[in-house]
């Protein structure tokens, strides 16, 4: 009986076999027959959506559309999206052109699972993805003038496609490694290039719900990047830069960048020696720097740029400054004043705080007089720095920046410096006060040696206070010193590299008749110092804040008869001294050269005697 109700059963299997792949092959034709149907009017409605979505501002071409209705995938072959610059001037001249252009190009954009009937039917565009693979994104940046309040509010995302359509959800748009060039768009030339970028949109909705959804960042879930493996060398061929990862979320309002390093390419004194003038060469290393409480909408829409605050280290800075070098002619380093740098950005900027966490900071410079480099440390530098901003409605309510940092000097002693930045100043005002800490002021020889050919034998610093208001011109203010058993030795700069040597009568005379080898003396106060120091424009920011601090040190030392070189004067003592030493090598040469011929001479003359 079982045997003969196989064949029956084997007929059955075949005849749904058959049903099924009949049917299948039926919506294989239907779907090719679709497909084909569709292609052009999907090509028309493709186009003309994005014109019309965007005021006719953008237009997209590709050559080739391939449609899958069966597994609801879709591709666009040799895609550009280019906008129309007769557009973009009508809405310029009117006050409502966007900040941001965009121009985009890829060889493909990928769609899966689009639901095309839903679409069709039900004006409803669902989709799993939107793929961009290695695109060349072009973000045109424009200057533009502020919209009047009395503008119309524009419509929607939602309310323009709403004659249409009646929502789009797209689970995720992915971007992979991207080319990304930002141009000014008044020059036409790149601002910045980004290679390797990466960009997630999570979960897109447009519908009636959504335009008002406040959890939504430009109707999506977040939108975060993330960029790894940058490397760029600069045009001049003297740094290279490199970073490990850049990473932010718009839903999370962070940006992180990790393993940041500005690397020179050529030793200290080659470095600054390919500069015909004076340039600082920086060695610079950066584990971190994390911003929080990033308004992206605001940076998208208005070009400004708000943070709750920034974050950086632990890093490591390195500054060296070669001292033969003469600054470019009628340079004035007050430009350079962080308070006047921040004017300059080009971003109207609002960061809260500044946190900085152990950072550590070594200044270099080469005295080409002792030919020795002299190296002041600052070791885990870390404080705080609020209201950092040249946002001009934010100056209305406070233009002041203030900066607590603290420090270890000479990795002994600590330092305790507070700073008033003036954001509004003209004459770029400011004020600090602080305090250091107990020191063996031995430690500061190699500062004092090389750079200054001073040498510290002896000294016990107990405490150091200063409180100093300062702006271009110079400073003012007063320093507290209190000190035991200093004793110093004048140093006479060796030649060629020699090793220095001491001035035994002036360093005698210099303890016995100008040094007081203690701050307060026996039976008497302690002695304090008001700082009067004029600024010359060579004069750098850290100049004018440790100068007026070491003039008033001076002066309670005994020293404050003895004049202080600006960086000039300074200068001019390097360029005679080199021209001296040239000198006095031509006058070797010569009598070098004198000896050599008279020895040639008699050595003749007594051949011909013989």
């Amino acid at each position: 009986m079982e045997q003969a109700n196989k064949p029956r059963k084997y007929r059955v299997l075949k005849w749904i076999a058959g049903i099924i792949g009949s049917i299948l092959l039926i919506l294989g034709i239907a779907a090719l027959y679709l497909s084909a149907k569709w292609k052009p009017l999907l090509t028309e409605k493709i186009k003309q959506g994005v014109q019309d979505g965007s005021h006719g501002l953008y237009r997209i071409d590709f050559q080739d559309l391939h449609l899958n209705l069966l597994t609801g995938s879709a591709s666009l072959d040799s895609v550009r999206l280019v906008p129309d610059t007769a557009v973009f001037n009508r809405l310029k001249a009117a006050q409502q052109a966007p900040l941001h252009l965009f121009d985009i190009s890829l060889a493909k954009l990928q769609l899966s699972r689009v639901g095309i009937l839903t679409a069709y039917f039900k004006k409803k565009v669902e989709m799993n993805a939107i793929i961009l693979d290695h695109p060349s994104i072009n973000i045109i940046q424009h200057k533009l003038s502020k919209r009047p309040d009395t503008l119309k509010e524009e419509k929607t995302l939602y309310e323009q496609i709403s004659k249409t359509l009646r929502s789009i959800h797209v689970k995720a748009i992915r971007i992979v490694d991207a080319d990304l060039d930002y141009i000014n768009g008044a020059t036409g030339k790149p601002l910045n290039t980004i290679r390797h970028l990466n960009v997630n949109v999570k979960d897109l909705l447009i519908d009636s719900l959504a335009q008002y959804d406040t959890t939504r960042f430009y109707y999506t879930r977040d939108i975060d990047f993330l960029l790894t493996g940058y490397r760029s060398t600069g045009k001049d061929k003297m740094y290279s830069m490199k970073v490990d990862t850049i990473r932010g979320s718009a839903a999370g309002k962070n940006m992180v960048i990790r393993g940041f390093q500005m690397i020179p390419l050529h030793p200290d004194l080659a470095f600054t020696r390919k500069y015909t003038y004076g340039k600082d060469r920086y060695d610079l290393k950066f584990d971190e720097i994390s911003f929080a409480g990033v308004d992206f909408a605001r940076l998208n829409t208005d070009g400004d740029f708000h943070a709750r605050s920034l974050k950086i280290g632990p890093a490591k800075a390195g500054i060296f400054v070669n001292r033969e070098l003469p600054p470019p002619p009628g340079l004035n380093k007050l430009r350079n004043f962080p308070h006047m740098a921040l004017k300059r950005l080009p971003v109207p900027t609002v960061i809260d705080t500044v946190k900085l966490d152990n950072i550590d900071v070594a200044y270099t410079e080469y005295n080409p007089i002792s030919q020795k480099r002299g190296t002041i440390y600052f070791q885990n530098l870390s404080g705080t720095i609020k209201n950092l901003t040249n946002d001009s409605a934010r100056l209305v309510r406070n233009n002041h920046a203030i900066a607590n940092l603290h420090a270890l000097v000479m990795k002994t002693s600590r330092i305790d410096i507070e700073i008033d930045f003036n954001l509004t100043a003209k004459d770029a005002a400011f004020s600090y006060k602080g305090k250091v800490g107990p020191m063996d002021m031995k430690v500061l020889n190699p500062v004092a040696r090389d750079m200054g050919l001073v040498e510290i034998e002896s000294g016990k610093m107990q405490s150091a206070s200063f409180d100093i208001q300062a702006n271009a011109s110079g400073s003012t203010g007063l320093v507290h010193f209190n000190y035991t058993d200093l004793k110093i030795k004048l140093l006479k700069e060796g030649e060629d590299g020699e090793p220095t040597k001491k001035k035994g009568l002036l360093s005698f005379l210099a303890n016995e008749l100008l040094i007081k080898d203690q701050n307060p003396s026996k039976g008497e106060a302690a002695r304090t110092a008001r700082v009067n120091f004029q600024r010359t424009p060579g004069a750098s920011f850290f100049n004018l804040l440790w100068k007026s601090f070491f003039i008033g040190m001076r002066e309670i030392v005994g020293l404050g008869v003895v004049p202080v070189k600006s960086p000039e004067q300074g200068l001019k003592k390097v360029n005679d001294k080199l021209e001296e030493r040239r000198d006095k090598r031509e006058e070797r040469q010569k009598k070098r050269a004198e000896r050599k011929a008279e020895k040639a001479a008699k050595k003749a003359k007594d051949k011909a005697g013989s």
